[in-house]
């Protein structure tokens, strides 16, 4: 099967928890899986661009990206952060191939047209999985951060979410997990969601029951679910190690994202 893994900034952070999301990916890879890690970096990059003395903004839970800032994240996202991720796959004995979405062209963007204006902040105009396959093909993993390159040779800072989606889509995913630093969706009464169609998202957006990051989250669940992959879910990182059992047993963690 084909799996496709997100992983945020927070997760990253926390050393114990890497290395646990690193031996559960280790895990599906050694069981005959086929998996492709999308990450973000935020809090790596907000803490960066506090060193450079830049306040970072979000619009409905998107990063308002100039040009200092794109580079920034070029340099966190594509650097730092990608290669930590490789190498806790690599203390595993898993082979990891890192890359950002512009190399190999694998994903082209677009600039987001949004107002307030967000400046470098794409969005996935098209994809191209070969480079993902050749990857896979030699028994590794790739690691792909949330940075793709425009037709017009810019590089545009990509909702990690939006680009697991797409990753998702493009290499006709079995299943989608995003791993989070929270528990799952909540729902009107703060618990955990253990199941949420589609159909009700608009219902708790309208309420402010979700907002912030969440939001670009429930819209890429949304994108993956209609455009074929079979199975989204939300779960929290501390539960990384049910990943390989996602497909063989009831895992009660987390949120499982439905049509209907």
């Amino acid at each position: 099967m084909k799996f496709v893994i997100k992983l945020g900034g927070a997760t990253l952070e926390d050393k114990r928890l890497l290395q646990a999301c690193g031996k559960a990916i280790s895990d599906l890879v050694n069981d005959g899986n086929r998996v492709a890690v999308v990450h973000g970096g935020g809090v790596q990059l907000t803490r960066t661009l506090a060193q450079m003395g830049k306040k970072s903004e979000f619009v409905s839970g998107l990063r308002v990206t100039d040009a200092e800032t794109r580079d920034a994240a070029l340099m966190v996202l594509a650097g730092r952060v990608n290669k930590s991720l490789v190498a806790a796959l690599g203390t595993h004995g898993q082979a990891a191939v890192g890359l950002s979405g512009g190399d190999g062209h694998v994903f082209r963007a677009r600039k987001k047209k949004t107002n307030p204006d967000l400046g470098f902040v794409g969005e996935i105009a098209s994809a191209d999985p070969r480079w993902l396959d050749a990857i896979w093909a030699m028994g590794a993993v790739p690691v792909i951060s949330s940075i793709a390159l425009g037709f017009d040779g810019e590089y545009y800072n990509i909702n990690a979410d939006e680009m697991a989606a797409a990753c998702a889509i493009c290499t006709h995913a079995d299943t989608l997990v995003f791993l989070t630093d929270v528990p799952g969706v909540k729902g009107v009464d703060g618990k955990v969601m253990r199941w949420l169609t589609l159909s009700e998202i608009p219902a708790l957006e309208k309420q402010q029951i979700v907002s912030g990051g969440m939001l670009p989250k429930l819209n890429a669940c949304k994108s993956a679910l209609t455009h074929g992959v079979k199975r989204v879910r939300i779960l929290p990182a501390e539960a990384a190690s049910l990943l390989p059992d996602l497909c063989s047993t009831r895992v009660m963690d987390g949120t499982e994202v439905m049509v209907a």
